[in-house]
């Protein structure tokens, strides 16, 4: 089965969330499980740089009229050797900035024409007009980046295609252009409808992928069925409860080669599952020394690593701040986002110097350092897809506090009486996402840290819990066979 995967960002080429994590895993798991498949993304300069064997291997011409042509670029994934495709395109894609913002932050105001020459390119080596001799059977996109790749498909007419599978990472992001982009972009306004991309007189890449997809996937099921019905599903909630016959929820993974105590490079000290005390009470002294914190290792070490928005529940933290203090306890955060959410956790950490430390940005291998070294993970999101930071979290024996939401509900085992007991507790959950929950089950999770033999089998059920990606992959690999096309080049669901 020839799969192609286009996402708009790859780990480690770069990232800037988990969808890149998600693109960097999930088609190496699928190549190792026998798939045949090519990864697609844009042409940036970290990506052009960070890829092995380039060679230049077709001309794609200037399809949208940008002013440049574009070629594809062949090459190899580092560290995996995974193959990997990049539109070069100098004129989108040779700039400054990150892969949707420039170095002020403000988004690329030609993001519409980027991420559509993604999805054309996407679209077309999925077609019998690809440029290259390999020509996917099935097409997997991600998110909103990738969206309009289905409609051009459809948009083409009848000819032999893949089916199409939509990956819905997180619905909030949803692409949203000016209706006058939809000439430059190479289509016509027959599509610019209620049955099409149009949403609330704009043009909708995220809503392109839901309508023109012939199966969508979100990264758990408990958000599957969530983003059927306000508010999770941000407005896109009728299409979506319209399609569900062709949506399902396949729970993300971790990555262990990345995130393995055993082997982490970035840790003070590594440590097998078997050493875990051990192994976190160095890594646990290595942080607080690092970050300024007092070393004490029977303070309750609490870490965030997120973005910092209410979304992420981040509001939340500084109404309890107080009382994680007066217990005792500390805090890490690591993450950017909302300038007055920053400004707080910068004011906390002058406050309570030697309790709270605070780094605004993002540094994959404090993320990591942290991981080992604290005892409780925040994650008090407001919604979550699916949380791939938990999953990191459980296999360092750091122990998530979190909000019952779509992924979190679905991995995180509340630590009740009865799971205590029976050795399933693997965190602790609160139902209701305000400052009364939150702060009761950061007590409840703080007061088991204080029975050291209870935290200890919390911990060694939440490490021993497996969340790689050979059974999420085995769910993809079976969601490609629904879509696969028949003889005649058509999918089971007709464009």
């Amino acid at each position: 089965m020839r799969v192609l995967f286009a996402s708009s960002e790859v780990f480690p080429l770069i990232k800037t969330g988990g969808l890149a994590d998600v693109s960097g895993a999930l088609p190496a798991a699928l190549a190792a499980a026998g798939t045949d498949i090519r990864l697609l993304m844009p042409g940036y300069p970290v990506a052009m740089d960070g890829v092995t064997g380039k060679r230049r291997v077709a001309d794609l011409g200037d399809s949208l009229g940008v002013g440049s042509p574009a070629s594809l670029v062949s090459g190899k994934m580092p560290g995996t050797n995974l193959p990997v495709w990049l539109i070069d395109c100098p004129a989108l894609y040779d700039r400054p900035g990150g892969p949707y913002q420039d170095a002020s932050g403000a988004d690329h105001a030609d993001n519409h024409m980027r991420f559509g020459l993604l999805s054309r390119v996407a679209a077309q080596l999925s077609c019998e007009d690809s440029p290259l001799k390999w020509r996917a059977q099935v097409l997997h996109a991600n998110d909103w980046q990738t969206g309009l790749a289905a409609a051009y498909l459809h948009h083409w007419g009848p000819r032999e295609r893949a089916g199409t599978v939509f990956s819905i990472h997180n619905i909030a992001y949803q692409g949203l252009f000016p209706k006058k982009v939809v000439a430059p972009l190479g289509f016509d306004w027959s599509l610019f409808g209620m049955d099409g991309f149009e949403f609330w007189d704009q043009l909708s890449f995220l809503k392109s992928g839901l309508v023109f997809s012939d199966k969508i996937a979100t990264v758990s099921r408990r958000y599957a069925k969530e983003i059927q019905a306000a508010p999770f599903g941000c407005g896109m909630e009728g299409v979506l409860a319209h399609r569900h016959a062709d949506l399902c929820g396949i729970l993300n993974g971790a990555d262990y080669a990345v995130w393995n105590t055993a082997t982490d490079p970035c840790l003070a000290q590594r440590f097998a599952t078997a050493d875990m005390v051990a192994g976190k009470a160095a890594n646990k002294a290595a942080l607080q020394s690092e970050l300024g914190l007092v070393l004490d290792p029977e303070a309750p070490l609490l870490i965030i690593v997120s973005r910092l928005n209410d979304l992420k529940g981040m509001d939340l933290v500084p109404a309890v701040l107080p009382a994680i203090l007066r217990l005792g306890g500390q805090l890490a955060v690591l993450g950017t986002g909302d300038a007055a959410l920053e400004a707080s956790f910068r004011a906390a950490a002058l406050q309570s110097p030697g309790q709270v430390a605070a780094r605004i940005g993002y540094s994959e291998e404090l993320a990591h350092r942290l991981m080992a070294g604290g005892d409780m993970l925040v994650m008090p999101s407001r919604f979550e897809p699916c949380g791939l930071t938990q999953l990191y979290a459980f296999r360092y024996g750091t122990v998530p506090v979190a909000h019952a939401v779509g992924g979190l509900a679905d991995t995180v085992v509340d630590a009740g009486y009865d799971s205590l007991l029976n050795g399933t507790a693997t965190g602790f959950l609160f139902e209701h996402t305000n400052p009364g929950a939150f702060q009761w089950s950061l007590e409840r999770a703080i007061d088991l840290f204080r029975r050291k033999e209870d935290w200890r089998r919390l911990q060694g059920a939440a490490a021993a819990g497996d969340f790689g990606w050979d059974r999420s992959a085995e769910c993809y690999q079976d969601l490609y066979q629904s879509v696969l096309p028949h003889h005649d080049g058509k999918t089971r669901r007709p464009v």
